[in-house]
């Protein structure tokens, strides 16, 4: 199963990266929502792990432009964020986001969790 994610913390999607991958899941990420669409393209992630505050575009850019797309409107998308603000987390919601989390409330352990029971992977 493919797992990309999309944050402009380097550091944080190394260890994502590193976590998700002691799991058995292959891992992709970009640094901007632009590297984001291209590699949702190219890699086909089975999921996306989407930062709301990127340098380019906001998460719910990136999430609208996902939905649309006939080949990306299927994939999973959990919105990460430092932000709680209720008009974005609603704004995620309502685009289609299956799940909104705040990195300061979440460890990779967490990530995993969602991510194999947003994929119904078995432990």
């Amino acid at each position: 199963m493919k797992v990309l994610l999309i944050d402009d913390d380097e550091d944080l999607m190394n260890i994502f990266t590193a976590a998700l991958g002691k799991e058995g899941f292959e891992t992709a990420y970009a640094l901007t929502g632009e590297k984001g669409l291209e590699k949702v393209a190219e890699f086909k992630p089975d999921i996306v792990i989407l930062d709301q505050v990127l340098p380019d575009m906001s998460g719910n850019d990136i999430l609208r432009s996902m939905k649309a797309r006939e080949d990306t409107r299927h994939v999973p998308v959990i919105l990460l964020s430092n932000f709680s603000q209720e008009e974005l987390v609603k704004g995620a919601i309502d685009q289609g986001a299956i799940d909104y989390l705040f990195k300061y409330q979440v460890e990779p352990k967490d990530i995993i969790a969602k991510v194999k029971e947003a994929l119904k992977v078995q432990n």
